[in-house]
């Protein structure tokens, strides 16, 4: 009798410290419930083996599973990385483009087609009086605010490069940062679960941390037999191997612009910059590499034939002091034009006339030069210098409006995504609460039995 007593006595104790565990894990279910990456936690119960003996089998209570259970889904989460990964390539590439946007603005009547709009206007009113001395001001004025805006607009989309640039190494800093923490994380989380225990807390954070990585970098990862998380970048290239991490660097390459290298155990680096294919990495060396550069070369191409055509017309000409004409326009393209010194400072040199007229009162120079506007001058001779500005502005739009657009759908698949992660590995405040009662319930029985075998315990030794 004795030993039934102590039977159900070591029953009743289990039992309270089982329940006891499960609340806990409970409790810290409900304390994380707003913890980013967090995922909740299940403790499994199992029977203890029963004791058999002559007159059957005895039940020995519950046992609390030491392994704490993560509830989370290892396919879903490769998912969401992958989808990060593309996600922070159009988000990059949108915000490189955007920079881009504001300086071909054209609605705020500060554009380079509004400038050009006067510049061909001011040649227009010097045909109409070509000796005027406030006409030939004014069209050496609005000039000088046409290769203003062509100076500012290539300096400009430098500028956005630069920012790439920096912003591309601020990126591998970061990389390197967070490969050597999960390196630290496959370490804590190995010897951990070597002992026997759960290590559910620097699982999730090694998650975070691989989705934080997925949206720099394209990277393939796995998880191997003894826990260890193993990262590589898409073309092979080792980042994490068990306890160890390799680093990226950068370097100028001969445009003056950051590469991304991989630096091997021995030392040696390995460019990597045209093998990475998604990730904010991705999106802002596309940009600068480009998208920036197709830009910049269209609008030199602007500059360069609006020079050389000016240039070739006013060489032809007559001054006011009856000379031949100078180049109107210095410089080669956009990033240097300016309206010859020499004409700034007297403005008599300005060849309005042709040299089949006298001066003053020729002006079928001017009126040659007034032409350009319609002529088709650009694009093998099939536009106009308008048609050609327009064209690119044009395309300046689109390429931010496409980048919009593939960053909202990515933008919506992660959230699809991370709310279906959250409907399996999030926390619900109503399950948790129901799990409470339960487990608070299931405690009470098991306190309610210890001192009911304690009582029987007692009435055994009285009547003893």
């Amino acid at each position: 009798m004795a030993n039934i007593i102590y039977g159900m006595f070591n029953v009743a104790s289990t039992a309270l410290m089982t329940q006891q565990k499960a609340l806990d894990v409970t409790a810290n279910n409900i304390a994380n419930v707003n913890t980013e990456g967090y995922s909740r936690q299940r403790l499994n119960m199992v029977q203890n083996e029963p004791v058999r003996y002559e007159g059957g089998t005895l039940g020995t209570g519950v046992q609390a599973d030491r392994y704490i259970q993560r509830v989370y889904d290892q396919f879903v989460n490769a998912q969401l990385a992958e989808s990060e990964s593309l996600s922070g390539r159009w988000d990059a590439e949108l915000e490189t483009l955007q920079k881009a946007e504001l300086m071909f603005d054209e609605t705020s009547g500060y554009g380079l087609n509004d400038a050009l709009a006067q510049f061909w206007n001011s040649w227009q009113e010097l045909s109409n009086t070509p000796s005027g001395y406030t006409e030939r001001a004014t069209l050496i004025g609005d000039t000088q605010n046409l290769t203003m805006i062509f100076n500012n607009l290539s300096e400009g989309l430098s500028e956005v490069q630069s920012d790439s640039d920096k912003s591309i190494v601020a990126a591998v800093n970061k990389i390197n940062t967070l490969t050597s923490e999960i390196a630290e994380l496959n370490l804590k989380i190995v010897e951990i679960e070597a002992g026997g225990h759960s290590a559910n807390e620097f699982s999730d954070a090694r998650d975070m941390k691989l989705k934080e990585l997925s949206s720099l970098i394209d990277i393939n990862s796995f998880e191997d037999a003894d826990g260890y998380l193993t990262i590589t970048s898409v073309d092979g290239n080792t980042l994490v191997d068990r306890t160890s991490s390799w680093e990226l660097t950068t370097h100028e390459n001969t445009d003056g612009l950051q590469d991304v290298f991989w630096i091997s155990s021995s030392g040696a680096e390995e460019n990597i910059t045209d093998g990475i294919s998604t990730g904010k990495l991705k999106g802002w060396i596309k940009a600068r590499d480009e998208t920036i550069v197709d830009y910049k070369d269209r609008l030199d191409e602007f500059a360069g034939t609006l020079i050389s055509e000016i240039n070739s017309l006013h060489n032809t000409g007559n001054t006011l002091e009856g000379t031949t004409g100078v180049d109107y326009f210095t410089g080669t393209d956009a990033s240097d034009i300016t309206v010859n010194t020499d004409i700034v400072n007297n403005s008599n040199l300005i060849a309005a006339a042709l040299t089949t007229e006298a001066v003053p009162g020729g002006n079928g120079n001017a009126i040659d030069i007034a032409a350009l506007q319609t002529s088709l001058t650009m694009s093998t001779n099939t536009a106009t210098f308008d048609d050609f500005y327009n064209a690119l502005a044009g395309d300046v739009g689109s390429g931010v409006a496409l980048a919009q657009t593939n960053s909202d759908h990515q933008s919506a698949v992660s959230l699809q995504l991370s709310t279906y992660r959250e409907e399996i590995s999030g926390v619900s405040l109503d399950e948790e609460m129901i799990a409470l009662v339960q487990f608070q319930s299931a405690y009470n029985a098991a306190a309610k039995l210890v001192t009911t075998v304690d009582e029987m315990l007692d009435s055994l030794i009285a009547m003893v």
